[in-house]
């Protein structure tokens, strides 16, 4: 019983911490420029925001692994998150507005490895794909009802009043994190001079040196960077066509294209993390990565707006796949090892590095040499990442021993 409470509380805090994260998505650059700032200070800022999620990656994940108590830090991130969103409430002035950016990068960047530690201290890992799968379907309804009642509230109340609504979301998050029981791991047993650290599951506990060896923590790293290398930059580019040659319903397009891409990844991610289970996680990688230079293709050839929302359908298949199969092929290479949230922050850092660099190179592809040939080249990364995938990344799944971990025990 206390399980099933735990794991339906945790489908709560995926729907609400989804929630909390979507009123810092577009609404943040509505909410500045109707504020008086240039796009040139907008961009900036933004900016800062990426930096920030980028440096605190790796320090992120490495204090998870070192917090014994995984709640705690998810209930750090989650209120430094609700300060975040008073921040800019409070004023939309360079100095709450900066201190809100960087206050939230670092958040987020602990609050996803903290929620996925959660996940595997209540499941097995051989169970940890479905889970997974679960916990993105809950995310992916929260963030598709959120981004609506946040433009609602945008539009009938105020910009500023999104801000307030995502505060007042964080609340039910920390209710359902309480609601969430299990036993935390116990402590490392204690190292004599000269010895190797030690997991507190009496395992050692590899140096981040030795991690950073692991053929497949580097080649999953180089999977990521081109996934988002070809990923970042194609809704927004697609977004910039539609507002350039579209007059009417314009906004509702766009809402649409990233709405219903999140009802996708509800319906499917369940089904990823099974079938990485059954399969095992390159079958499942390569379908969800297929999806990206079709989706590119399609959008070049594209002349109506209104077939950018089906097009961008094939965007829910990816991001399922991507969801789900990141945080289980961080748990594939290093579960056991000491190293998990660490791992997580890695594989973001090279999310962020393949993000940025799409936006910057399709935006100068796009006005060098048009939108149709900034589309083709963002096809090219997508088929180099299944490329990647297929003749070089290896399987992680790990032997049926290994995935029929025991289930930790839960206190009442």
């Amino acid at each position: 019983m206390v399980i099933a409470r735990s794991l339906r509380a945790l489908d709560w805090l995926n729907f609400f911490v989804a929630n909390v994260q979507t009123g810092f998505g577009p609404f943040i650059a509505s909410y500045l420029a109707a504020n008086k700032w240039t796009q040139g200070e907008i961009g900036l800022m933004l900016s800062v925001g990426t930096i920030s999620a980028m440096a605190s990656q790796l320090p992120a994940g490495a204090l998870v692994d070192a917090m014994r108590n995984k709640k705690f830090a998810a209930l750090s991130a989650i209120v430094a998150i609700i300060a975040s969103a008073l921040l800019l409430a409070a004023s939309p002035t360079f100095i709450p507005v900066f201190a809100a950016e960087v206050l939230h990068g670092f958040a987020s960047c602990m609050l996803v490895p903290a929620m996925a530690a959660i996940s595997l201290a209540l499941v097995s890992r051989a169970d940890l794909g479905d889970r997974l799968g679960r916990n993105a379907r809950w995310a992916s309804i929260g963030s598709a009802l959120t981004a609506a009642l946040m433009g609602a509230f945008g539009e009938y109340l105020s910009l500023r009043s999104v801000f307030f609504l995502t505060a007042a979301l964080a609340l039910p998050a920390i209710v359902a994190l309480r609601m969430i029981h299990y036993d935390a791991p116990p402590l490392a047993p204690p190292v004599p001079p000269g010895k190797p650290k030690l997991t507190p599951e009496g395992e050692k506990r590899e140096s981040l040196r030795e991690l950073l060896k692991d053929r497949r923590l580097l080649i999953f790293a180089a999977c990521v960077v081109l996934f988002h290398l070809s990923n970042a930059a194609m809704l927004n580019l697609a977004a910039g066509e539609v507002t350039a040659h579209m007059g009417d319903n314009v906004q509702l397009v766009i809402a649409a294209c990233i709405i219903v891409p999140q009802f996708i990844v509800a319906a499917l991610s369940p089904w990823v993390g099974r079938q990485a289970q059954n399969w095992g996680r390159r079958p499942v990688l390569i379908l969800g990565f297929c999806a990206l230079p079709l989706r590119a293709i399609l959008f070049a050839g594209v002349s109506t707006p209104y077939l950018l929302v089906p097009v961008q359908m094939l965007d829910g298949i990816s991001a399922a796949v991507f969801g789900v199969m990141l945080p289980l092929i961080a748990a594939d290479v290093a579960g056991g090892r000491g190293h998990y949230n660490l791992t997580i922050g890695f594989f973001g850092l090279a999310a962020g590095v393949g993000a940025t660099l799409s936006t910057a190179a399709a935006g100068f592809a796009a006005d060098r040499f048009g939108t149709t040939i900034s589309f083709f080249g963002l096809a090219a990364a997508g088929l180099l990442a299944v490329l990647m995938v297929w003749l070089a990344m290896p399987e992680t799944r790990g032997s049926n021993v290994e995935q029929k971990a025991a289930k930790p025990p839960v206190e009442a």
